[in-house]
């Protein structure tokens, strides 16, 4: 019996946000924002496993941690800033504690919090997948590849509007 993975994505027709439950091995499903159907590329998945983006046809997806990075960061620095001002006051082993609560929250966080599946071009997140931790973790080069390509693909736009005007 196929499980339903939960995808959130940008709609390609309308542009809203949303978010849609799809039962893995679906031909098609729908936006719950403007009812356009989304049609499953062939060849999708692969031995049960998710090898193609569903909204769009990108190929290039990897894994991350499913928590907001701005709510890590904000973890760390708060610890940091924390650890300065006890440094400050000269109680040594208080900085050296919260340091060492900041990372024991963070690799606490690190093992109770699920991985997702992110799309590098179009960002859509699929949770609850099978298969999920077979695939790459973020590589730097390509996301820069494909935020680039973004970026000519406005600049391309912006010019062919000024020569529409």
């Amino acid at each position: 019996m196929p499980h339903a993975m939960n995808v959130a994505f940008a709609c390609p027709r309308c542009q809203e946000s949303v978010r849609v439950e799809v039962p893995e091995g679906a031909a098609s499903f729908a936006c719950p924002a403007c009812n356009g159907e989304l049609t499953v590329p062939p060849g999708a998945y692969h031995d049960g496993r998710l090898e193609q983006c569903l909204v769009c046809p990108s190929t290039d997806l990897f894994i991350r941690k499913d928590f907001s990075q701005r709510v890590g960061v904000s973890i760390v620095i708060l610890g940091f800033a924390i650890s300065c001002v006890t440094w400050y006051l000269r109680l040594p082993y208080w900085t050296f504690g919260v340091l060492f609560a900041t990372a024991l929250v963070d690799l606490t966080l690190y093992f109770l919090v699920p991985n997702c599946l992110n799309c590098y071009r179009c960002d859509a997140q699929y949770r609850g997948l099978s298969g999920l931790d077979n695939h790459e973790h973020f590589n730097l080069e390509t996301h820069e590849r494909y935020r680039q390509q973004e970026i000519r693909l406005r600049e391309a736009a912006a010019v062919a509007a000024r020569r529409g005007a």
